[in-house]
């Protein structure tokens, strides 16, 4: 008798489950390897954070990927750092990484520690050859183990290509905000500046810069170390009005405190030339001042008559014939007493030097530290159809104005401390006017001999506006004879942000969308509850430990009950 094989019922199952997962690991294998030929050949990457702080801009992408030759960049934040400062050298390896990726790898970086060299003299020769290439230093307090130590540290960068070198400083921000704001917008900034350098030794000039001559204006060497900042990333020209039929080659005219009136013919070319649509930043004081011409028994201060008034009113602002005063101000020395025959000085707070720390948010002055201005004279804005007036700057809120004429003498800090003399609060003293500008030659005949064809409305413009002559105006070494840096005080040995705003100005006149609008970057600060963390602490710990382990079991019972369920069944 044949016996029969039963056939088995669940052979057929066993080789369709069997296909199936051939076929589900084929097809994973196979999306794996074209998400990965994807990747190789199209870069992309998300940033899901809130305020978008691991992404760059289109401007700095643009940029990167239209770099000619390899950029070098030497970060010298390398070493153990406190909390805040391990989180900007943190993110600027982060930025750097995208900025290599970006450029397709004609960005490299590397981070070097300035305290490395433990030979004590060689350390020292390195920091001075790091501060002559403009990187300057800082002393950062730190904990190691139970002393604290101060380190002098180098928060910057060189960036180099080709011949070209320059230096970008990277804690940045108001010296005025707390050392956590600070470094946060330090990490703001680090796109703009570390673009900007980049820009710096990689590109030629991006616009002509004609710089007005023939009435008393700044000139070298008082304005030596603007023009020179401004001549590395742009094409500077002295003009002077009167030798030139128009101003058609430059795309911004910058006036730096004129002091002899301007005739009908020059206004007409400056008016039509922002007509055309060019950039016009003017710097000019409403009072003639000076503290040269101030003696201890009282000089008297009358306005300028620079003929310009009915011009800046057409436009939308008025510079008044006024000085201010505020009690947050610079210093200066003065002559306290003598000892023989020495006079014996002391920095006494002058407060015709007001020192600016109230800015609008706009990417011009977005984070700047202090400025300092000198003899400055409050702006007022006017109706003027069209245009769009914005302040940039304006002085705290124990401020007064003084009308002209003002009477200025060496004994009015002993007499000026009072502060419910100081009663005026954010008075303006730079503005930005945007928009179609009327020309102020409407309706009024054009001057003879003028070859300029008169056009009585602008294309889209902007005008910044200054109440300071001296805003960029450097001091001299008396005894070199060699200029200083834009904004350091020789007597109080301070520096301040007049370049950097000056520079941040020009650049948002002359390219409104380039990389000036990465100044507008904001990352919010989320600091904890220290009181409330102290007083928590073991109930988050408790948190943090336990539910992982609750869940864990959790999953576990429910694992062993499932199985358990299956195989009985």
């Amino acid at each position: 008798m044949v016996e029969q094989t039963q056939p088995n019922p669940q052979k057929p199952v066993v080789e369709s489950r069997r296909r199936h997962d051939w076929t589900f690991f084929l097809v994973a294998v196979g999306l794996l390897l074209v998400l990965n030929f994807v990747a190789n050949r199209y870069f992309f990457r998300l940033d899901l954070t809130e305020d978008k702080r691991y992404s760059i801009s289109d401007q700095t992408k643009t940029l990167l990927a239209n770099l000619k030759e390899p950029v070098n960049i030497t970060v010298y934040l390398e070493g153990e750092f406190p909390a805040g400062f391990r989180r900007l050298q943190n993110s600027t390896r982060e930025m750097l990484e995208e900025f290599r990726l970006y450029s397709d790898g004609r960005v490299q970086y590397q981070f070097i520690d300035p305290n490395a060299n433990t030979n004590e003299e060689a350390r020292n020769q390195f920091y001075t050859q790091l501060a002559q290439k403009g990187l300057q230093p800082t002393n950062l307090f730190a904990q190691e183990g139970d002393k604290k130590v101060e380190k002098i540290v180098f928060p910057g960068a060189l960036i180099s290509a080709g011949s070209k070198e320059t230096a970008a400083t990277l804690l940045k921000g108001s010296q005025t905000a707390s050392p956590e704001e600070r470094l946060n917008q330090s990490i703001e900034g680090l796109e703009y500046e570390l673009a900007t350098g980049i820009q710096k030794v990689a590109s030629t000039s991006a616009g002509r810069i004609g710089v007005l001559q023939g009435h008393g204006e700044l000139w070298l060497p008082q304005a030596a170390d603007f023009l020179g900042t401004l001549s590395e990333y742009y094409t500077v020209n002295r003009v002077n009005l009167s030798q030139v039929p128009n101003l058609n080659n430059f795309n911004l005219v910058v006036l730096m405190k004129p002091t002899q009136p301007f005739s009908e013919q020059d206004k007409y070319k400056m008016d039509q030339f922002l007509i055309r649509g060019g950039k016009l930043l003017f710097m000019l004081d409403g009072v003639r001042a000076s503290l040269d011409s101030v003696r201890e028994e009282g000089a008297l201060a009358f306005p300028y008559d620079l003929n310009l008034q009915d011009m800046l009113f057409k436009y939308g602002v008025r510079v008044n014939p006024d000085l201010v005063q505020d009690l947050n101000s610079s210093f200066i020395p003065m002559v306290t007493g003598y000892m023989g025959n020495q006079p014996q000085t002391q920095l006494v707070p002058w407060r015709y030097y007001p020192l600016i720390n109230s800015f609008s948010e706009l990417p011009v002055t977005r984070n700047l530290d202090a400025v300092q201005t000198k003899f400055v004279s409050s702006l007022d804005t006017v109706k003027a159809m069209g245009i769009k007036k914005s302040p940039l700057m304006w002085t705290s809120q124990y401020s007064r104005k003084r009308d002209s004429p003002v009477s200025i003498s060496l004994n009015d800090p002993r007499v000026d401390r009072y502060p419910k003399l100081f009663n005026q609060n954010a008075i303006p003293v730079g503005y930005l006017l945007e928009g179609k500008f009327q020309s102020v030659f409407k309706n009024r005949p054009v001057p003879e001999g003028s070859s300029i064809p008169f056009l009585p409305e602008s294309k889209a413009s902007q005008i910044v506006v200054f109440s300071d002559g001296d805003l960029a105006a450097n001091e001299v070494d008396p005894r070199s004879g060699r200029p200083l840096e834009l904004g350091f005080d020789r007597f109080t040995r301070t520096r301040f942000a007049n370049k950097e705003l000056l520079k941040n100005v020009v650049d948002y006149l002359l390219n409104e969308k380039g990389l000036i609008e990465l100044r507008g970057k904001e990352i919010k600060l989320r600091p904890l509850d220290k009181l409330k963390l102290r007083e928590e602490r073991t109930k988050w710990q408790a948190i943090n430990l336990g539910i992982p382990l609750v869940l864990l079991a959790l999953f576990g019972v429910v694992k062993f009950w499932l199985r358990k369920r299956k195989y009985a069944r």
